[in-house]
């Protein structure tokens, strides 16, 4: 009987090759549905949620201030650190603007930008969209933009990979 890591690799070697890409070894890694990721270089931890059923990323914020520097579009907002309630103002450019449909069908405007993170041992650069996530268990949902090409989930699994990246 294969091992569980070989068989994820058996099984991303497949994928790669139904996909028609070139034989090269694809490593994926197994995370849990909820992952400890950090951000803002290591300073914040937080619990965030995989979701393979989301396009796009979206982080906790609030007092979300849309604004002009010199010239740029920017955008102002206030993240929660739930392990010391501190508030953390942050001020970081606008990629852009996502228009979300809700479940009810209405839709909201949201600002979107780039942010650095640290799941397992990888870190990347992430767009996410600001919302009030409070009446969220997560403050961050990873939807399948910042997990392609590196990530398998196991639905069954939580907090399978601590976050484990170098901060410059």
């Amino acid at each position: 009987m294969l091992r569980k890591s070989a068989c994820w690799f058996v099984l991303a070697l497949a994928l790669t090759a139904s996909a028609g890409l070139r034989s090269e070894s694809v490593e994926f890694e197994i995370f849990g549905w909820v992952e400890w990721v950090k951000l803002l270089d290591g300073e914040l931890r937080l619990k965030a949620k995989l979701d393979t059923g989301a396009a796009n990323s979206s982080l906790d914020a609030t007092d979300i201030v849309r604004f002009r520097r010199d010239g740029a579009r920017w955008v102002r907002f206030t993240v929660s650190d739930p392990e010391s309630d501190q508030q953390i103002k942050l001020e970081k450019p606008l990629v852009r603007n996502v228009r979300i449909i809700r479940h009810d069908g209405n839709h909201q405007r949201r600002p979107v930008i780039k942010m650095p993170i640290c799941i397992g041992n990888r870190k990347q650069e992430v767009e996410v969209n600001l919302i009030d996530r409070s009446n969220f268990i997560y403050p961050m949902l990873l939807g399948r933009s910042a997990l392609e090409g590196f990530a398998l989930i196991d639905s069954g699994q939580t907090f399978q990979h601590p976050p484990a990246c170098e901060f410059d």
